[in-house]
């Protein structure tokens, strides 16, 4: 009786096929679901912060604005809202923070983030007190002023890649009637028609800052990261 069966050479050939494919495929699949990761991640923070807010109005009976002019203490603040497993200080020269902001000396910075193509990142928009919510995701705050209020978040936490603008970095603001809009929105403080603030040909120095209300708009944006 004949038993039809592979030969070794045959067995290999197919290994070697297999494997062929496996290296040629599986990247992507790694990088798809990343990207799906920080997508679902970015829903979550903009929902998260959201409810927060409300938060505060239902038991203050008053939205918080910038003309408020909390500055270092929209902080304490939000974190009462929130769930929290970490308070990383305030950012501005302080070695105690997540994410110290030295200036444009960010040789010195303890996690070098960048703009949304992979340039260095001036970090002063992010350095008015941080916190890490309870998925590890890092909260960066800014309110130097009664007309700046901005509410940041790394999705993915600031141990984990790629620490850009517009793909794990995303800006939020608050507006004058209290409402939290994802920056890049008309009327923030960083959309621009030409997309000088969220474009693979941007040599902007803050390119990526704009890029948060694409994220959540469009469906294809986390599958065209330059």
């Amino acid at each position: 009786m004949n038993i039809k069966a592979f030969t070794l050479a045959e067995v290999l050939i197919t290994l070697g096929i297999i494997g062929i494919v496996a290296a040629l495929t599986l990247p992507a699949l790694i990088q798809n679901n990343r990207n799906k990761e920080l997508q679902t991640g970015l829903k979550r923070s903009y929902s998260i912060l959201g409810q927060a807010l409300n938060m505060y109005q239902a038991e203050n009976g008053e939205r918080i604005t910038p003309d408020m002019n909390l500055q270092w203490s929209l902080k304490t603040l939000l974190m009462k809202y929130l769930k929290t497993i970490k308070d990383c200080g305030y950012g501005a020269k302080d070695d105690s923070s997540c994410i110290p902001n030295y200036g444009t000396d960010n040789e010195n910075n303890s996690t070098n983030y960048t703009t949304y193509t992979g340039k260095k990142l001036d970090l002063q928009f992010f350095d008015d007190g941080q916190f890490i919510l309870a998925d590890g995701s890092l909260v960066l705050l800014e309110s130097i002023s009664s007309e700046r209020l901005y509410i940041s978040v790394d999705v993915n936490g600031y141990k984990k890649k790629p620490n850009r603008l517009g793909q794990d970095l995303f800006m939020f603001q608050v507006d004058k009637k209290g409402n939290l809009r994802p920056m890049g929105a008309a009327g923030t403080d960083f959309y621009d028609k030409k997309d000088s603030y969220c474009s693979s040909t941007s040599n902007n120095t803050r390119n990526g800052m704009g890029c948060t209300y694409k994220a959540l708009t469009e469906p294809d944006y986390f599958k065209n990261l330059p």
